[in-house]
């Protein structure tokens, strides 16, 4: 499935080169080969020849990088240029360093306070696929719990926003940590969702289903659109007691082309 449209992102340590396959047949629309946070300093190096290998052998997967500043990131954009693969940008502050990976489909991980407030810029710059959003990292900074969503949800709302004013699909949003809590992932999804979200990303296979079906309409929100769009006509008229004119009427017909694509089901 195309970056634009996916819901549920996989992440797979980038030193577990025998989990890729599980990963990959986890049904998750992407797997993110994650060279950072899952990876110790010293299997750095391994990682990035585990990945290499993986997309050499016609694997697919985006990568997450380490971010720039580190000492592993000029031979992580070296793998990444050379497989052509996407790429996750981890930390992504500033515009300027997406140059490094020019001709790359990017997700904009946004992980700290300098990022959500410059958001906007990088997320209008060349090679942008999509954000992302760190929510443990941001939350450690800010010093607030990452699971806090009164704390969380502005930095949420404004790279909802500056994804929508840069013209990007849907942000993707973070992590849920309670590996044995399925409903919590299902319900983190659905609130991510209403907030305006596209996607999620995902720490274990078991979470895929949940988020995915969260992200997808209901049975009562397709059939909302179908009578929208066959009722509706040039002017704004009531429908089922709700005023309904072109935007309403916009949004019941892309629900009901994402669905007809099989990118929402």
């Amino acid at each position: 499935m195309a970056l634009d449209s996916a819901s549920t992102f996989l992440f797979v340590p980038g030193d577990r080169r025998d989990r890729f396959g599980k990963a990959a047949a986890s049904g998750a629309d992407v797997v993110v080969l994650d060279l950072e946070d899952a990876v110790a300093p010293g299997d750095k190096d391994a990682a990035r020849e585990d990945a290499r290998g993986w997309l050499a052998a016609g694997g697919r997967g985006v990568v997450r990088i380490n971010a720039a500043g580190t000492k592993w990131f000029e031979a992580d954009a070296e793998l990444v240029r050379a497989a052509q693969a996407p790429v996750m940008l981890p930390k992504t502050e500033q515009p300027a360093v997406l140059a490094e990976l020019t001709g790359l489909p990017v997700i904009a991980l946004v992980e700290t306070a300098l990022g959500v407030e410059n958001a906007r810029a990088f997320a209008a710059a060349p090679g942008v696929a999509r954000l992302a959003f760190g929510s443990v990292d941001l939350a450690a900074q800010l010093g607030v719990a990452h699971d806090d969503r009164a704390a969380m949800d502005p930095a949420r709302s404004r790279l909802v926003l500056a994804s929508a004013a840069a013209g990007l699909p849907a942000p993707i949003d973070g992590v849920t940590t309670r590996l044995d809590d399925l409903a919590r992932a299902g319900e983190d999804a659905r609130r991510a969702r209403r907030l305006g979200f596209g996607g999620k990303l995902c720490v274990h296979p078991r979470q895929v289903e949940p988020v995915r079906t969260a992200f997808a309409p209901t049975t009562s929100e397709l059939a909302w659109a179908r009578r929208i769009v066959k009722t509706a006509g040039l002017s704004a008229a009531a429908i089922d007691g709700q005023l309904v004119d072109k935007p309403v009427v916009d949004r019941a017909r892309r629900l009901l082309e994402a669905h007809a694509r099989g990118e929402i089901r």
